[in-house]
């Protein structure tokens, strides 16, 4: 049940919608609170467009949105959140295991976070789980063999 409930935000929520849930996340994990003026800052965006997505948000169930005051995950939104910030660490953990120059990385899963399929994910997350475990292969991979 729970994988399907998530799996229906998925195919619900735009590229842009998962930037702003996923940075209310990390706020809320950091802080214990995701304010407008944070979360504007962290997307370099304005205040005007955190509140217009924060309205859409809460419309459709990921957030409350009260003005003025802090942005509030639902039980929806955070397990969602939790998971697109599971995705974009799994994705700098995978770069950086087959040896992409660290300056590279944020901007590269940032390109790419969006475009992949839940189940290309599941793919690599076995794949990175296999590296982690044959350290042969990486070396061999990172000395270009």
């Amino acid at each position: 049940m729970v994988r399907e409930y998530i799996l229906e935000a998925v195919r619900l929520a735009t590229p842009g919608m998962e930037d702003y849930i996923e940075q209310i996340y990390l706020h809320i994990e950091a802080k214990g609170i995701a304010r407008v003026s944070d979360v504007a800052e962290s997307l370099a965006v304005l205040p005007s467009s955190v509140t217009k997505m924060a309205q859409r948000l809460d419309r459709e169930g990921y957030i409350i949105y009260e003005r003025y005051k802090g942005l509030e995950l639902t039980e929806r939104g955070f397990k969602f959140g939790k998971r697109l910030v599971m995705r974009h660490e799994l994705l700098e953990q995978f770069l950086r295991i087959i040896g992409v120059d660290e300056e590279n990385i944020y901007g590269d899963v940032e390109g790419i976070e969006h475009h992949l399929s839940w189940n290309a994910m599941d793919r690599i997350t076995a794949l990175v789980e296999a590296m982690e475990q044959d350290d042969q292969f990486v070396k061999k991979l990172n000395s270009g063999q």
